[in-house]
């Protein structure tokens, strides 16, 4: 809340205090009115298995990596209202580690969806067309995951997170082809989101476990331009698998459901990206995969997929949307979803939040102001 000026001497503390007071609560009851106002029916298969979604600000579309449909399917974020699907993916397999579509990321100034496969490739898509134009491959033998876009270098980072032992694929936006790889051979289960930062020019990328301590993960910092990971931020009682940049140079770390299972209670961390130390530890909301940064409203969002009532793993199952104000690293409110809701977007320019609901469709919620 911005600082007021002192009105008059004769203006007494306690009433400045008593319409302080007032205008605090007010904003706090503000913050929690979010409410969902769509629900996108999505025609093909029920919606029972889908991974990552994305939001392009420059065309206010959705997209979401739908496996059970063989695609990624677009959506109107202005309307809310199903667009197309585009196709020639691999689809559920029956396992994870070779389903696809996966990551998905919306790479300018060409304007193309890039997007992780099950069979270990990149496919590239012109959105005008809606057609795959490229199909690359990693080199690995199950899926290319989670994706992460350097617009300065032209790179394109994609997890491959199922393999034996576990890899990251750089790729040249301009020519797509591989340009190496960097393996992790101490990530005991898998790579998670990956994000870059346009101030440091490096990509960060979650790490939820290191060796065969369940609670050591990291984040792992990785300089696309000589293809080489800088260090290792180690991050403790987390798993973190969700990751976003937000303002002040501040990562947000979703931690999983893994952790909770392996003794951990429910949290949120929010690290500093320049140094790995602690800036905010938020115990209210965890459990996250996915998790987004949304400067249209200065809030963080979690796909909470993994939340307990009591935040541990003998509560009952409570999977919920998460919401944190970015500026201060407040936890806001937690609005229910519903089972496996590990992915979400929202749109900076009207502050819509889309969370698929499995066998349901893709929900869409907002907060009273901005609806």
């Amino acid at each position: 809340m911005d600082r007021r000026c002192l009105w008059s001497a004769a203006i007494s503390l306690s009433v400045v205090s008593l319409i302080l007071s007032s205008t605090l609560a007010v904003a706090h009851r503000d913050d929690n009115s979010y409410r969902q106002i769509a629900l996108v029916t999505v025609p093909g298969a029920p919606l029972n298995s889908f991974d990552i979604s994305w939001v392009d600000r420059s065309s206010q579309t959705y997209y979401l990596a739908d496996r059970s449909n063989k695609g990624i399917d677009i959506i109107n974020a202005r309307n809310s209202t199903f667009v197309a699907r585009i196709g020639g993916f691999v689809g559920f397999t029956g396992n994870n580690e070779t389903s696809g579509p996966n990551g998905v990321v919306v790479v300018h100034p060409r304007h193309e969806l890039w997007a992780g496969d099950g069979d270990s490739t990149v496919k590239v898509i012109d959105v005008e067309t809606r057609q795959i134009v490229k199909s690359i491959s990693t080199g690995g033998a199950k899926r290319a995951d989670e994706i992460a876009f350097d617009p300065k270098d032209h790179i394109v980072l994609v997890a491959n997170d199922a393999d034996e032992v576990p890899f990251v694929t750089f790729i040249s936006e301009k020519d797509r082809t591989v340009l190496g790889h960097i393996s992790f051979p101490e990530a005991t289960n898998g790579l998670e989101q990956p994000v870059w930062d346009p101030e440091t020019h490096l990509f960060f990328m979650s790490v939820p476990q290191i060796g065969t301590d369940a609670l050591h993960g990291g984040i792992a910092v990785m300089d696309p331009r000589s293809l080489t990971i800088r260090t290792v931020f180690p991050v403790a009682n987390c798993q973190p698998a969700g990751l976003a940049l937000g303002p002040h140079q501040h990562l947000l770390l979703g931690c999983s459901q893994d952790a909770i299972s392996a003794g951990a209670h429910a949290q949120t961390i929010v690290m500093n990206a320049r140094d790995g130390s602690t800036v905010a530890t938020i115990t209210q909301v965890g459990g996250s995969d996915e998790v987004w940064f949304n400067p249209g409203d200065d809030r963080y969002y979690l796909a909470a997929r993994g939340m307990t009532s009591n935040g541990l793993s003998t509560g009952t199952p409570t999977p919920v949307l998460g919401v944190i104000d970015a500026d201060d690293n407040e936890w806001i409110t937690n609005i229910p979803t519903g089972p496996n809701a590990h992915s979400v977007a929202a749109d900076p320019i009207n502050n819509r939040i889309f969370v698929p609901l499995r066998g349901r469709g893709v929900a869409v919620f907002a907060h009273d102001d901005d609806d």
